[in-house]
């Protein structure tokens, strides 16, 4: 008989302010877990713009809202009919088109999609907007993990040391930082010391300027992901590195007692 036990980490990629490389980074982290042979669930809860499937280039006619409805209605089918298959190790939940959707969303089945899912996975990367509305609080809260991407200028900055002061007052502790400087390399105006001070906690992760792809788009018009590119372990060696540090970090979880 197979296991019967849970064994997907969730994880919540989010972000303090729009444009820091977000969608970017979660197909990055995707291509590390299947270089590292773990089966992978893209869940894309970006509703004003999400693209995830469409960075992919797969179409797809059944979307997050298709499995929302069934499930609400009890005709809920298997789930890998509502998913887009990207390959042998990702799959792809995609946002729904209509952004009039999310106001018909329960936010109670967001952990029932995501319970499903982790019988079904090893990793779940959930893409989010980085508005606190009520649906991202609720998919924070049923994650296991949190990412934030921040970047370095005063925004970015700023609003994340208002996040952190809202986690520190709700006692969340279950979030990780990343400092992505790879998506504008000239967005460099202040020290690792001074990030620090300003948002008053630790920065646990970082990916260096030395990272920015200059021809990202031709990797988007072909549906490729970055990180699965055989060359990019030489070209970026120190930054491919830091992804695989993340990526294996974050699968490790307190409560894990799956062998």
């Amino acid at each position: 008989m197979g296991k019967t036990t849970k064994k997907a980490v969730s994880i919540c990629i989010t972000s303090a302010k729009g444009g820091v490389g977000k969608t970017t980074l979660i197909l990055n982290l995707a291509g590390i877990y299947e270089v590292l042979e773990k089966k992978v669930l893209l869940i894309d809860l970006d509703v004003t713009n999400g693209g995830l499937a469409l960075s992919l280039n797969k179409p797809y006619k059944k979307n997050i809202y298709s499995l929302f409805e069934d499930i609400s209605l009890n005709i809920h089918n298997n789930f890998s009919e509502y998913v887009t298959k990207y390959d042998n190790y990702i799959d792809v939940l995609p946002c729904f088109t209509d952004p009039r959707s999310a106001g018909k969303i329960s936010n109670s089945l967001i952990e029932e999609i995501i319970d499903r899912a982790s019988f079904l996975y090893d990793v779940i990367l959930i893409d989010t907007t980085h508005l606190l509305n009520e649906l991202n609080l609720y998919t924070l809260d049923a994650v296991d993990k949190i990412l934030y991407i921040i970047g370095n200028d005063a925004v970015n900055l700023k609003n994340m040391k208002s996040i952190i002061k809202i986690f520190n007052d709700l006692k969340i502790d279950k979030y990780k930082i990343l400092l992505n400087n790879s998506y504008n390399p000239y967005k460099d105006y202040f020290s690792l010391y001074d990030i620090k001070n300003i948002i008053k906690t630790n920065i646990d992760y970082s990916l260096s300027s030395q990272f920015f792809i200059p021809n990202i788009d031709s990797y988007v018009m072909n549906g490729k992901i970055i990180t699965l590119d055989k060359k990019v372990p030489k070209v970026y060696g120190k930054d491919y590195e830091s992804l695989l540090n993340i990526a294996t970090d974050l699968l490790v979880r307190g409560d894990d007692t799956n062998e």
